[in-house]
């Protein structure tokens, strides 16, 4: 196996991409910073930096700090026009954001988180600002938890096992049994609630969209600073992003659907 391994393991490509993970993450870096940070030495990753600067990846600034060029998003661009689904779906997420002014998030499963993939933001000054292509985490995001819900079985006690329950807020939770019976709920009303556990402040409303062969394949939520999320408004968000969710549904040819 480690010679398997070792055979299709490109070592320098790999340490390429890591370079790159790593000014996503941090956004400018000196040659000595990613040394520091990946563990490389100086001479080799000014190699590397050299070389995605040579491509087009990679930008230099003034003060020999390298950052991600344009020519990434180029490449994050046409990745995301593969998904034909966001044609699909953006008029149904403008519905939304038209009724109730708040940011509206459409997110995609992963297999262990949700990674949202379009999202129309609210015209309030104060609102959840989230990147395309952020990655949320399962067991403590609405969206996360709508999909969660209605996975089979199989699918969910491996998520289960695998899942380390990483606290975010005093909200987050923390314990299998706790998710479980969260899941319960959920499942039984159609749709999931995110009571500041991801994010301070922040509640979160969501709901599952079916695919063709019924799995939860996505999610629609929206986000709102907890003041503004009262009990009335969150009702009033729900029963729209279900019926929206259970639409789509319809129309994906889902096998399944939760009820609107």
């Amino acid at each position: 196996m480690k010679n398997e391994k070792q055979y299709f393991q490109i070592s320098s490509l790999e340490k390429g991409i890591k370079v790159l993970e790593l000014l996503a993450d941090k956004q400018s870096l000196s040659v000595a910073q990613v040394a520091e940070h990946l563990g490389f030495n100086r001479t080799g990753s000014h190699r590397y930096l050299s070389t995605l600067r040579a491509l087009g990846y990679v930008e230099q600034d003034e003060n020999a700090r390298y950052a991600l060029s344009f020519k990434v998003l180029e490449l994050a661009t046409g990745f995301l026009n593969r998904f034909e689904i966001r044609r699909i779906i953006r008029p149904y997420l403008q519905e939304i954001s038209s009724q109730f002014n708040e940011t509206v998030n459409f997110c995609f499963w992963e297999g262990e988180a949700v990674r949202l993939l379009d999202k129309i933001d609210s015209p309030k000054v104060l609102r959840t600002d989230p990147v395309i292509g952020t990655r949320m985490p399962a067991h403590c995001s609405s969206a996360g938890k709508s999909i969660l819900a209605f996975l089979p079985p199989n699918e969910l006690d491996a998520f289960m096992d695998a899942c380390t329950f990483e606290v975010f807020t005093p909200n987050t939770i923390s314990q299998r049994e706790a998710l479980e019976e969260e899941l319960r709920i959920t499942r039984a009303r159609g749709y999931a609630l995110d009571n500041e556990e991801w994010l301070r402040g922040i509640q979160c409303v969501a709901a599952p969209i079916f695919d063709y062969t019924g799995r939860p394949a996505y999610a629609i939520s929206v986000p709102a600073p907890s003041f503004r999320m009262t009990p009335e408004v969150t009702e009033q968000v729900q029963a729209k992003v279900r019926e929206i969710c259970s639409t789509i549904s319809q129309n994906l040819g889902a096998k399944a659907q939760i009820r609107a």
